[in-house]
């Protein structure tokens, strides 16, 4: 019995690591990429541009936590990186050192092949990390200066940047190396738009979590807007059945097989599942899990669907 305990409390340990910690949304981002490469059929170009996503991204979500941060709270993931600062900081220069190695390589095994960005291609590169730079705030502003403080706004800006992430990002990469000028087709602007509503409902959902603090702190999330019951009844379902008609309206027209259309629309019946559990409350590793492991869930059914 005690071995079985202490197993659990070390299987609990390495699921905070690995969501407190924000690895596992470097994953993710590997995850969504993988599956925009699959479905608009681009060659494999290397490992390189999945390694420096899965860096960026950990490094990103993990950029407020590395701030020594002593105001109270009975958070358990602020708990978490209170006793684990020190590790956090020292992993936040391993990470950025291994960015600045990956950049490194990327321009010497490719530099060549790389020809210089056009406006377009400088446009794309640069209005997603942007725009993450806003949701934080930079050094140099007030942290009251930054996108995440206007509630409703959040989780679009969100879906905003993770859609580039996952979509625009693989096109632009193999664009770059093979020397195409880059054209938004409609299947790839069709990605981007599910991507960006599917992960933007994610993180309404993930709102729900915070919903008592932040109505402490005034900020206005479409949840302490609209309270628990009308964000899921007249935001999240909507939202996500338009998602939903948007790519049938796709697959009808493309002559998506049954079997491809009913394997690309699970996750959003899961999504939709998701939200309906989350009227009980629930621990924040359990938000954690459900929320996040959607990325993967869409990534993979995604990935399926294409190949079948």
């Amino acid at each position: 019995m005690k071995e079985h305990r202490q197993a659990k409390s070390g299987f609990q340990q390495v699921a905070e690591l690995i969501f407190y910690g924000n690895y596992f949304y470097g994953i993710c981002a590997v995850a969504i990429m993988l599956e925009t490469a699959v479905q608009l059929k681009l060659p494999y170009d290397g490992p390189l541009v999945y390694m420096l996503a899965f860096v960026a991204t950990v490094l990103f979500y993990n950029y407020p936590y590395a701030r020594k941060n002593n105001a109270p709270s009975e958070n358990p993931r602020a708990l978490w990186y209170r006793r684990h600062h020190g590790w956090v900081v020292r992993s936040q220069w391993v990470l950025t050192m291994a960015l600045m190695l990956l950049l490194a390589l990327l321009f010497m095994q490719h530099g060549r092949a790389i020809r210089n960005p056009g406006s377009v291609e400088w446009l794309l590169l640069l209005v997603f990390p942007v725009a993450g730079g806003m949701y934080y705030g930079a050094n140099f502003l007030s942290r009251k200066r930054n996108l995440r403080q206007i509630g409703w706004l959040k989780p679009f800006v969100i879906g905003f940047v993770w859609a580039g992430v996952a979509n625009v990002y693989p096109i632009l990469y193999h664009n770059l190396l093979h020397d195409d000028l880059y054209e938004l087709t409609f299947q790839a602007g069709l990605l981007f738009l599910k991507t960006f509503m599917f992960v933007s409902m994610l993180a309404i959902m993930f709102d729900i979590k915070d919903y008592e603090a932040d109505s402490r702190n005034q900020l206005n999330t479409l949840v302490v807007k609209f309270g628990l019951r009308k964000t899921i009844l007249y935001v999240v379902v909507p939202l996500t059945l338009l998602g939903l008609l948007t790519f049938l309206s796709y697959a009808v027209t493309h002559d998506f097989s049954l079997l491809k259309m009913a394997l690309m629309m699970i996750p959003f019946f899961l999504l939709l599942a998701a939200a309906r559990s989350f009227r009980k409350r629930r621990t924040l590793l359990y938000y954690l899990v459900v929320i996040d492991g959607l990325f993967i869930v869409k990534a993979c059914f995604g990935i399926l669907a294409t190949l079948v």
